[in-house]
């Protein structure tokens, strides 16, 4: 595995640097400030040289619900472990979290064919005979 240290935090350039490198979509810078600053949970994974190379990011309501947002590991590092580094930290941040005797529900949408990488970690495949599939859309002005 590649040398690489966890910080909290990421610029919106940095972040859509990112996501343009894993060929997700782009928005406004000053939309993606604004959704980092509200992050629950933010690790971003940099290189010797600093340069962002993984991200993890969840959200919350603050009671019982919380969205892992973004699990991104850029091109040139996918398939060295990253991904499960971003995860483990996730879901280890996420229990220290929680109070004595409280649960969360956290949910993903998983990219297409990544299913079994979250079902390491506990994530049930959905659809299942409880369950229907995830969905989203996005909404533009």
């Amino acid at each position: 595995m590649i040398d690489f240290e966890i910080t909290d935090s990421i610029t919106p350039e940095e972040y859509m640097q990112m996501r343009r490198n894993v060929h997700w979509g782009e928005f406004p810078l000053e939309q993606a400030a604004v959704g980092l600053k509200n992050s629950f949970i933010l690790i971003c994974l940099r290189n010797s040289e600093g340069q962002p190379i993984g991200l993890g990011r969840a959200v919350s309501d603050g009671g019982y619900v919380i969205y892992i947002a973004d699990v991104i590991v850029c091109s040139d590092y996918q398939g060295q472990g990253l991904g499960r580094v971003i995860m483990e930290t996730l879901m280890e941040r996420i229990r220290k979290t929680l109070k004595p005797g409280y649960r969360v529900m956290v949910s993903l949408l998983s990219a297409k064919d990544k299913e079994e990488f979250y079902d390491k970690f506990g994530f049930e495949i959905r659809p299942n005979e409880t369950y229907g599939c995830g969905m989203h859309q996005w909404l533009g002005a």
